[in-house]
């Protein structure tokens, strides 16, 4: 056992995504057993549960669409038969967001955020919550946006999910506090990783939109996942055992 966790795993959903990859790692490297979830990057996965492993850790993976609530179950399943507990939730899945003007929303493109981000993350706090209760307590972990504080322009498909489960952390805050369950959330700026890296190759995020991106940081530099991670492991940790409903944002000064 850790002194900053107890036995057991923290399950990372989102795992195999830029950010999702290096929040995993600094689980490890902080002495937790790690299981990261992912849909369709095995290949991800696995490379991160290696990276994991060389840490001393022990890393699994667990296949899952969380838009179904049965295959959120069976992965949680499977995450108990093998680490004995999960201690601490992370939620960090979610799709490629399109920059798209909220005035041009197609129902489909805000039903898939919503059914991911949303249902998803509702779908795994149902599931877990029990555990957590018969275990004696847990931690949520959500990464949520930045945009929270300070909304940026053509990005809602990211920050309204996000904002839905901003009042579901505070609920099981409220609700759950007296099971020793407590749930935060890391407000992620721009990180220089994942969904950046894929809109920046796609062209979305121009030269142009890099300048004025700057401007809005205090400190004018992208942030690392794992700057993201250190922050969730903080929340998970022994060390904010008296921390609950509470956010941080890790966005080098994000509209400050």
């Amino acid at each position: 056992m850790d002194k900053d966790f107890p036995a057991g795993a923290c399950v990372v959903f989102g795992g195999s995504g830029g950010i999702g990859q290096g929040v995993a790692l600094e689980f490890g490297k902080a002495g937790s057993d790690v299981a990261v979830c992912y849909r369709t990057k095995r290949e991800v996965a696995e490379r991160t549960a290696a990276a994991i492993a060389a840490t001393g850790a022990r890393a699994t993976i667990h296949q899952v669409d969380v838009r179904e609530r049965a295959s959120v179950e069976a992965a949680l399943a499977g995450i108990i038969a093998e680490h004995g507990r999960i201690h601490s939730l992370v939620w960090g899945a979610g799709p490629l967001v399109s920059q798209t003007p909220l005035a041009e929303w197609d129902d489909a493109m805000f039903r898939n955020a919503m059914e991911v981000e949303a249902f998803g993350f509702y779908n795994a706090a149902r599931a877990v919550i029990p555990h957590m209760r018969a275990m004696g307590g847990g931690s949520f972990v959500h990464l949520g946006s930045a945009g929270h504080d300070w909304f940026p322009k053509l990005d809602g498909l990211s920050v309204v999910p996000k904002a839905a489960n901003e009042a579901l952390i505070k609920g099981i805050a409220k609700e759950e506090g007296e099971h020793n369950i407590r749930a935060n959330t890391v407000l992620v700026g721009v990180i220089d990783a994942g969904m950046f890296h894929e809109l920046s190759a796609q062209g979305v995020f121009d030269q142009q939109w890099i300048e004025e991106t700057h401007k809005l940081l205090c400190l004018r530099r992208w942030g690392q996942a794992e700057d993201i991670g250190a922050a969730a492991v903080f929340f998970a940790s022994h060390k904010a055992n008296y921390v609950t409903g509470q956010t941080i944002s890790v966005s080098g000064g994000f509209g400050v």
